[in-house]
């Protein structure tokens, strides 16, 4: 019984926690979990990350040893006896056991390069997935631009409808005209076609959402609860630093720079000879009667075709180099560009909030009372509430630019803020 009782809690405490979990699409965190654990594409590179792991430990081992047999007089001397193919029964039998031994230095080279090319895999993991995510979050920004651009222009409609009706009163007590009634259906037509191409876009966004998920394009989507806070300036003064030290396209360019290094050191070490070692005991019958040594070399003589090879190390080396410097001076423009952007949105929006948006619906709401005592025709007071409209939208715009640079600088230095 008590067995029971405890999993009827158990099953009650997990229906609460899913409860209690916002449903997918409704905030930015649970689509890039999803994403994160769902992709395809990121799970493949994962495995590729971690074969190339695997490939560190044989990069610096040495090769297997070689056992060679060898039957010596298999036909006696020629005497009565048959030719026979078991140690113990031929003139003699060698056994030789070699290992090949790469000159001293080669091995941790080898093993170095494989390590760089194991730091390059991982960065291009990571590439994909800042790219990933910087995707997802552009998607739900611009998803959550759409839903409050519906939410705001079924508001307008709703307002103009209002009106309408009061110029229809109007012009029933004969102080407007049948134009101003007019006027007002025309502006709310205007407000139906906005909303069929925003339901429109907003269709695509919800495609585009789901295949960055890898789901199905009309798969269920709830509708986003809020953007994501921009950080306070003084944590952005710091992203250099950042930059420097997590940017996944620099890591990779170090890793391609660290891997030339490593085999130009490589290419260098076959100016001296690798060892062959090994030992030879000799049967004789069923006794092994003497044992050998032996030792080769290679002779390390085709040096102009070795030069070739430094200078082309060399060369890839220094062309790593170069595009490594080159690509630090990109990421660190683009992220010059992408904070002067972001600021310039927030600044935009404080500005509209603060001043363009209260003065907007003050010129409205002037507008409206000096419509309802004639002072003023209802073409002034359709404008006014334009403005309304086109001060709350350019709001939103400057709120969307701001997460398209946040998440641009989270590309960047390739973690959140």
């Amino acid at each position: 019984m008590k067995n029971l009782i405890s999993m009827l809690f158990g099953c009650a405490s997990s229906f609460a926690a899913i409860a209690a979990e916002p449903p997918l699409g409704a905030d930015l965190q649970g689509l890039l979990s999803y994403a994160r654990e769902h992709n395809p594409a990121l799970t493949a590179m994962r495995y590729e990350a971690e074969a190339a792991s695997l490939r560190v430990q044989p990069a610096g081992a040495l090769p297997d040893p070689v056992l060679r047999t060898e039957l010596m007089d298999i036909t006696n001397q020629g005497t009565n006896k048959p030719p026979s193919l078991l140690p113990s029964q031929v003139g003699g039998t060698r056994y030789l056991l070699m290992q090949s031994v790469p000159w001293f230095g080669k091995l941790d080279l080898q093993r170095g390069i494989a390590e760089a090319q194991v730091a390059g895999a991982r960065g291009q993991t990571a590439i994909a997935w800042v790219d990933l995510s910087g995707k997802i979050k552009t998607a739900y920004a611009m998803h959550y631009y759409l839903s409050d651009s519906i939410r705001l222009t079924r508001a307008t409609l709703d307002l103009t409808k209002r009106l309408e009706k009061i110029a229809q009163t109007r012009y029933a007590n004969g102080l407007g005209t049948q134009q101003e009634v007019i006027r007002a259906q025309i502006e709310q037509t205007d407000l139906q076609t906005m909303l069929i191409e925003l339901d429109n876009e907003q269709h695509h966004v919800h495609a585009s959402l789901n295949n960055l998920l890898s789901r199905p394009a009309n798969a269920d989507l709830a509708e986003p609860l809020q953007l994501r806070p921009i950080p306070a300036s003084a944590r952005l003064t710091s992203l250099e630093d950042r930059l420097r030290a997590h940017n996944p396209q620099l890591q990779v360019a170090d890793a391609s720079v660290n891997e030339a290094q490593q085999s130009r050191d490589l290419t260098y070490k076959n100016r001296y000879p690798g060892f062959t070692l090994g030992v030879a005991p000799t049967q004789s019958g069923s006794v092994v009667k003497s044992w050998d040594l032996m030792v080769e070399f290679n002779l390390p003589l085709q040096q102009e075709s070795r030069r070739s090879q430094e200078h082309e190390a060399e060369a890839k080396m220094a062309a790593s180099a170069a595009r490594q410097a080159s690509l630090l001076n990109q990421v660190l423009s683009e992220l010059s560009e992408s904070v002067s952007g972001l600021e310039t949105a927030q600044r935009t929006e404080t500005l509209i909030a603060t001043r363009f948006l209260p003065q907007a619906e003050l010129s409205f709401q002037s507008a409206l009372s000096g419509y309802e005592t004639g002072k003023l025709d209802f073409a002034t007071l359709l404008d006014a509430q334009r403005q309304i409209l086109k001060a709350r939208q350019q709001r939103i715009k400057a709120q969307y630019d701001a997460q398209l640079r946040l998440a641009e600088i989270e590309r960047l230095i390739g973690e959140e803020l």
